[in-house]
């Protein structure tokens, strides 16, 4: 079986099953199932058109849909001409579909990919990238996931964790992109908080509120990045960041430190300071030791790494930076940042430029390349 033949196929395949009426969404489903069935059958029985094979079966996935679809919205009407059974209002149950995707019977992996594509609306490629995977490997775990869920009874609904995960997943997403998906992460974890009394649910609600305070001022009008050293903190959400504070204390005093909890720390002590040199970096550094310890997770202890050339020197941080794996995403964005602060404006020059072509969204790309370009134009002057 030739993975890499299937994933350069799939983008053709997609753009045929749209052409030939569905929606991008629905194609892109349909063609997660037939890159499913490939892998099941090409072994034993290869075609001698692969492309045409997916083509054929996307398109049957894609019908097979469209039709249970059709069915689900017939018997929804039916029952919508139906009187309720007595007074009361529509109940929002989304939340309650975010805990049925977390099912048990489901890896807790499989579980936030899932959600995020049945019930978050995101894409294969969006849900990818905040996996820091393939695309086409994101596909077959979805289509897996499907699998095992499909003829199972949602009665045991998952756990608080595997939740939380995937609104820290959607609210990242909008975070960086579409408003009202972040906007609908926050009302969500609301909710969930309303009814919990987990410390995490709190730190996770305090850390959306924190970062979301400071969204008016991320981006230029012409949709640059602005760094959070260069942002107009008058611009920040005040309110919101009062909220955020006084949610994530009252999480702090139960004494049952976790993850998202640590997150908001950090996220406090950016929003507590006037002004960027004020930042206290010793503090910040302490909360990522935090982090580390919970969850040993790269992507913290690269953050961590420049929190240290924030507080004890960029050649610090650098040293830190030396010790992590050269293929994290964003590692050589931070190396050229600390380079540039240490006073070596060529190697930083060289690393932006570099960072900037593996960047993971269009702006940050731009963002990348606009420093590299300021570099270079001073060492030319």
């Amino acid at each position: 079986m030739d993975e890499a033949l299937l994933r350069t196929l799939t983008p053709a395949v997609i753009g045929i099953v749209v052409r030939r009426g569905a929606g991008f969404a629905a194609a892109e489903d349909a063609v997660q199932d037939a890159l499913v069935e490939a892998l099941r059958v090409w072994p034993g029985s290869p075609p001698r058109d692969p492309r045409a094979w997916l083509v054929a079966v996307a398109w049957r996935k894609f019908l097979d849909a469209a039709r249970a679809e059709s069915s689900r919205r017939r018997r929804e009407l039916r029952e919508a001409d139906e009187p309720a059974p007595g007074p009361g209002e529509g109940v929002d149950d989304t939340l309650q579909l975010y805990f049925l995707c977390a099912h048990p019977s489901l890896t807790p992996a499989s579980a936030v990919a899932l959600t995020l594509r049945a019930v978050g609306g995101l894409s294969t490629r969006q849900i990818a990238r905040a996996y820091l995977v393939p695309e086409a490997t994101m596909a077959q775990r979805i289509s897996r996931a499907k699998r095992t869920v499909s003829g199972v009874r949602f009665d045991r609904p998952g756990d608080v964790a595997t939740v939380l995960r995937v609104l820290y997943l959607v609210f990242n997403e909008g975070y960086s992109g579409d408003v009202d998906l972040a906007a609908e992460a926050i009302r969500l974890t609301r909710q969930l908080a309303d009814r919990s009394e987990d410390e995490e649910v709190a730190g996770l609600l305090a850390l959306m509120l924190l970062h979301h305070a400071r969204r008016p001022a991320r981006t230029r009008p012409d949709g640059g990045l602005v760094p959070l050293a260069e942002q107009d903190r008058g611009r920040w959400d005040t309110r919101l960041i009062a909220e955020g504070v006084d949610v994530l204390q009252a999480a702090l005093s139960r004494d049952r430190l976790g993850e998202f909890q640590a997150q908001a720390a950090v996220a406090a002590l950016h929003a507590d300071a006037r002004t960027a040199e004020e930042t206290d970096w010793v503090q910040i550094v302490e909360w990522y030791d935090e982090l580390v310890r919970l969850t040993d997770s790269p992507v913290v202890r690269l953050n961590r790494a420049v929190a240290v050339g924030e507080a004890e020197g960029p050649r610090a941080g650098l040293a830190v930076l030396a010790g992590l794996d050269p293929s994290l995403p964003r590692r050589t964005a931070a190396a050229a940042y600390l380079h540039e602060r240490a006073g070596d404006a060529a190697t930083a020059a060289r690393l932006y430029a570099d960072a900037a072509r593996s960047a993971a969204s269009l702006p940050e790309r731009d963002h990348l390349v606009r420093q590299a370009a300021r570099l270079h134009a001073r060492l030319r002057g």
